[in-house]
């Protein structure tokens, strides 16, 4: 398993554009990928968890990547998540 944490920066929070492609890149991995935000807990692969969770700017998500590929699924959704939010 591993796990990071990141500080929203996108002015918007987690909206519908970077959902969508978070759920994307997610998708490419064959891990589970969740996202904890305070109590609010969310699968990384599906837009509409994403959404509910309401995420701001200024909040700090927690990613859980668990499975075959977790290594190289937690580098790139780091990745990910430092350019597009």
């Amino acid at each position: 398993m591993r796990e990071f944490e990141y500080t929203i920066t996108d002015e918007l929070g987690i909206h519908a554009r970077p959902a969508g492609l978070l759920v994307k890149k997610a998708m490419e991995f064959a891990s589970a990928v969740s996202v904890e935000s305070g109590t609010k807990k969310g699968d990384a692969k599906k837009i509409m968890s994403l959404m509910m969770m309401g995420v701001k700017k200024g909040h700090t998500v927690r990613f859980t990547v668990e499975g075959p590929d977790e290594d190289a699924a937690a580098e790139t959704l780091e990745a990910f998540m430092k350019e597009n939010l």
